[in-house]
């Protein structure tokens, strides 16, 4: 399987950067897709505002965020939040939706091939 792009957005004022990109590679890694993340910090409100930054960490499977935020979320240099299927509040998206989607994009790289 094609190893999906995967990018991860983060401000420096979130203390979530380093556990997003673990959890990111260690999902690669149990589906056997490799392990590389691009990483692209945000860093100024015009920035946050042009890539449609709703917080930190934004994961991007594809150029898709994993979790897409609600139209009314705000754009800005913020921490970001997810709800995980437990219903708990959490810095990261819950695990299983991570694995689900990175499965998804390496299965539809396939089938386009």
């Amino acid at each position: 399987m094609r190893t999906p792009d995967v990018e991860i957005r983060w401000w420096e004022g979130c203390p979530s950067t380093d556990r997003a990109l673990s959890a990111v590679r260690e999902a690669l890694a149990e589906l056997g897709l490799g392990d590389e993340v691009r990483m692209r910090e945000v860093l100024t409100d015009d920035e946050a505002r042009e890539a449609g930054f709703v917080g930190s960490p934004t994961i991007l499977i594809d150029g898709v965020d994993l979790v897409p935020a609600a139209d009314d979320e705000p754009i800005g240099l913020s921490c970001r939040v997810y709800r995980r299927r437990d219903g708990r509040i959490s810095p990261l998206p819950d695990p299983d939706d991570l694995r689900e989607a990175l499965l998804r994009a390496a299965e539809r790289a396939e089938v386009t091939r």
